[in-house]
This record gives structure tokens, C-alpha cells and sequence, in this order.
């Protein structure tokens, strides 16, 4: 029997080249455990009918004597990210039954690397939320307790990994969509440099802000997905090239502790930060107040220039081209339908958000301004990285709460106050398990998070890993 508890990809990796289990075993174990756990946490919307099929693939490939690092490595896909002749929906009946037509970059590079496709993680609807609450297929919950969100919008993927139903995830992160869940669920999110990761194939929601990354049990396992998934792409004229090899020790960490010490961070979440700097300070990194006088604007910047970019790339989804088809009298009517029973109550909130601060009258003193407040929080972070190698917070200001808890959109948008930054200025960004926290008799996980400068991802796996052994 595989002890899917302990199992990481790294060891997979070995267990399956030793020939100790085969890949069809290791995935029809998964198979069984998702059997067991998906109908009360409602983490996968699908389980595709080919998983075994597609680790017999990898079994003959073993067989031949290749070996590439995911070669035969069961993994979760955020219902975002298209695979040709799949199904995917981004958590929205406004896609209905829509069949992806190809691969998105990401998933043709894990093809190249043999790894098995397992399903489709449930999301908050078009990555719009923090909780997967506005999935239109009900919310994920939490595995360490189902009374609570799971986090999102990558929610799925997170208690997917948490609750050992796939060794690993992809999800996508454009305000902390990877992170935040990561940190609820006791599990690594890492969010790269913008650009690093194509994000051909992936449903748009902010051009600007989007990327893909994984979520892993450990440190080197997000590392492994990233090498895999990472580089150049001529379908994303935004990718960059970057290697994960580390440039220098990062030694100085920068703690911006006017925003740690603001109102509304749950004092159990900061003691446990607190006590994550102790243990740096004990691993020898050196801790460094700084100051980032904007950094309180993150979140009125993002929530402006996120749906000013959402409104624009929903457009889209009109019931003419693909979809879901509400009929009405004539053109306009027909839209009106189909938009309006086909999106959910926050992506309805989040287009009109946006299509108003991009309205005449109102585009130069919403859009303009907080474009330019961007600037300006961006040249303060290429200030304080000349002091300090990386930032460090919480990665969220409290725990995961109970499902139907938070029923003000502003009091779920103010988790994403640690997170929205890194995507504002383009860094990359890692969640890492920081122990636990109880409440009302429950230990619920929380986590740090770690920035470091644009292309310095690497920085974050070699700290990452040295926190994580502590």
C-alpha cells in the first residue's frame, strides 16, 4: 500500500524509477483516495476517465528507462488552464459544457514531462474570490475543517494537495489566488515573476496581474513543477527568460511592520509571524525594518485595476462565439440573458466595477491614478530591495473562516491586504506552512510569505527550503 501521506514528489520520483510502485499504482491510489474524500470536500469538479491510461503511458516510458522528474507524477489542474478535448468551465455556468480546443503552454510542457492529469480543481468563478465560495458549484472546504473555506481562488488545488488527492497543483494567482489558499490549507503557493510562466491557455481575468504556479506539499516539489512549466513562449509576448539558480545568499529580510502591525491582522496571526522571525533569526538571517510608504494602497490599487482588466476580458463570454445561449429578442437582449443568468453575483459585481472606472468621466480619476500609484509602489520596492534581499509578512491577516461567515464582499477582499502587492509590482511571491493556530478547538494552518526581487525566484526556494527543514 503507498502512503500517500508522507509521499512528496521528489520521492515518487525515486519510488517510481526503483520500480517500487508503478505509476498506474500510484495514480489508482489516488484514484481511491479521491473516492473516498472529494464528496465532502468538493475540491475536484472532475476526475478525468483517462487518468490510467495516461499513467500506462508513463509506466512504458519508465520501462524504456526514461526518467524526467514528473514522469508518471499524478497532478491537479485549476479549472482555468486549458487541455485540449477536456472539459473546462472556470467554476462558471456561463461556459456550460465548453470543451477546451487546445492546450494551454503549461500543460503541453507537463505532457512533455509525463505527467498524469488527474482533474479539474474547483475555483472561485473566473479566479474572482478568495474562498471558492463563488464557484458555481458550491464551495470547497477546508480538509482540517469542513466548516471552512479552503481559501481561493484557488481553492481547489489547495485542499487537492492538503488532503493528499495529487502530489501536486496548478493554480493561477492574481491577487494571491495561489498563496492565500496555500496558506488556509498548511501548503506551499508559489506565485512567480510575472512573465516567467506563459499564460497562453489560461482564462483571462487581469492580463497585467495573472500568473500560473504551483501548489506542493514541499518547497523543492514547487520548484521541480516550476523548472518544468517556466520560460519562453512565442503564443505570450509577456514571458521572460530567468534561471533558478540562486545568484547570491539571501541573508537580509525586510519586514514593512507598519502594514504587519495594522489594524485587523488577528493577534494569533502575528504571534505565529513573530515567532517565524525568531526561527530566521536562529538560521542567521538578519531582520530589517522597512519602509514602504504606499503599501497600504495595495489593495485600493488592485481593486481598480483588477476589474478594469476583468470587465475588458469578459467581454468575451457573450452566448454567440461559445457557451452558454440565453435567447432574447434581439442582440442586446440576448447578451443581457445570457450574462445575467450565466455570471455569478461577484463577477457581475466585479464588470460593473470595472467597466465604471473605465467610463468616460471616470477613467482619469480612478484607472489613470491608480496605474500611477503602481509606479510609484513599484519604485519603492526597487528601492527597499537594495537594502534587503527579501520581504517578508503573514501571508493573510487571519485563519480560514467558516463557510458563509464573511457575507460582506469587503471583509473577504481584505484577506488579499499581504497578498495583492507581489501581483501589483510583478514579483514573485512563496506561501509557506508556518504551523497552526487555534480556534474555537480547532488547529487551523497559516503561513508566511516570502517576496523577493523581479527574477529572483530562486531566492525564494533557497529560503524556503532552509525555513521549511527548521
Amino acid at each position: 500500500m503507498i502512503d500517500l501521506q508522507s509521499l512528496t514528489i521528489t520521492s515518487a520520483r525515486k519510488k517510481l524509477d526503483a520500480k517500487e510502485f508503478s505509476a498506474v499504482s500510484l495514480a489508482q491510489a489516488y484514484l481511491d483516495e479521491i473516492e473516498k474524500k472529494n464528496e465532502s470536500l468538493n475540491a475536484y469538479l472532475e476526475v478525468y476517465g483517462d487518468v490510467i491510461e495516461q499513467a500506462t503511458y508513463a509506466d512504458n516510458l519508465i520501462a524504456e528507462g526514461k526518467s524526467f522528474p514528473l514522469l508518471g507524477i499524478p497532478l491537479a489542474i485549476k479549472d482555468n488552464i486549458l487541455i485540449k478535448g477536456k472539459k473546462v468551465t472556470a467554476a462558471s455556468k456561463i461556459l456550460g459544457n465548453y470543451i477546451a480546443t487546445y492546450d494551454a503552454t503549461v500543460i503541453k510542457k507537463l505532457k512533455e514531462n509525463g505527467a498524469v492529469f488527474l482533474g479539474r480543481a474547483n475555483m472561485d468563478e473566473f479566479a474572482m474570490g478568495g474562498s471558492t465560495e463563488n464557484s458555481a458549484f458550491g464551495p470547497t472546504k477546508n480538509p482540517h475543517d469542513i466548516s471552512r473555506v479552503a481559501g481561493g481562488s484557488s481553492g481547489g488545488s489547495a485542499a487537492i494537495v492538503a488532503a493528499d488527492l495529487a502530489l501536486g497543483a496548478l493554480g493561477s494567482d492574481t491577487g494571491g489566488s495561489i498563496r492565500e489558499p496555500a496558506s488556509f490549507c498548511g501548503v506551499v503557493g508559489f506565485k512567480p515573476t510575472y512573465g516567467v510562466v506563459s499564460r497562453y491557455g489560461l482564462m483571462a481575468l487581469g492580463s497585467s496581474l495573472d500568473c500560473i504556479g504551483p501548489i506542493t506539499k514541499t518547497v523543492e516539489d514547487s520548484q521541480i513543477i516550476l523548472e518544468a512549466i517556466k520560460g519562453l513562449d512565442i503564443l505570450d509576448s509577456t514571458t521572460i527568460a530567468i534561471s533558478l539558480t540562486p545568484s547570491e545568499k539571501a541573508k537580509v529580510i525586510g519586514v514593512p511592520w507598519s502594514v504587519v502591525n495594522m489594524e485587523g491582522v488577528d493577534p494569533k496571526v502575528k504571534e505565529n509571524f513573530l515567532s517565524s522571525i525568531e526561527k530566521l533569526k536562529v538560521l542567521g538571517y538578519e531582520i530589517k525594518d522597512i519602509s514602504l510608504p504606499n503599501l497600504g494602497l495595495a489593495l485600493a490599487i488592485y481593486y481598480i485595476i483588477m476589474p478594469a482588466e476583468a470587465s475588458s476580458n469578459l467581454s468575451r463570454f457573450d452566448g454567440i462565439k461559445f457557451g452558454l445561449h440565453v435567447p432574447g429578442k434581439d442582440l442586446i437582449q440576448d447578451y443581457n440573458f445570457t450574462r445575467g443568468q450565466g455570471f455569478g453575483l461577484e463577477v457581475r459585481r466585479r464588470i460593473l466595477l470595472g467597466t465604471y472606472v473605465l467610463s468616460s468621466g471616470y477613467y482619469d480619476a480612478y484607472y489613470s491614478k491608480a496605474e500611477k500609484a503602481r509606479a510609484i509602489l513599484k519604485k519603492e520596492f526597487e528601492n527597499a530591495f537594495k537594502e534587503v534581499s527579501l520581504i517578508l509578512t503573514p501571508t493573510a491577516p487571519f485563519p480560514a473562516w467558516k463557510i458563509g461567515e464573511k457575507n460582506d464582499p469587503l471583509s473577504v477582499y481584505l484577506a488579499d491586504i499581504f497578498t495583492v502587492t507581489a501581483n501589483i509590482v510583478g514579483v514573485p511571491a512563496i506561501s509557506i506552512p508556518s504551523g497552526v493556530v487555534e480556534v474555537l478547538g480547532k488547529n487551523l494552518p497559516v503561513g508566511i510569505q516570502f517576496m523577493a526581487p523581479q527574477g529572483e525566484d530562486s531566492l525564494l526556494f533557497e529560503v524556503g527550503k532552509i525555513f521549511e527543514s527548521k
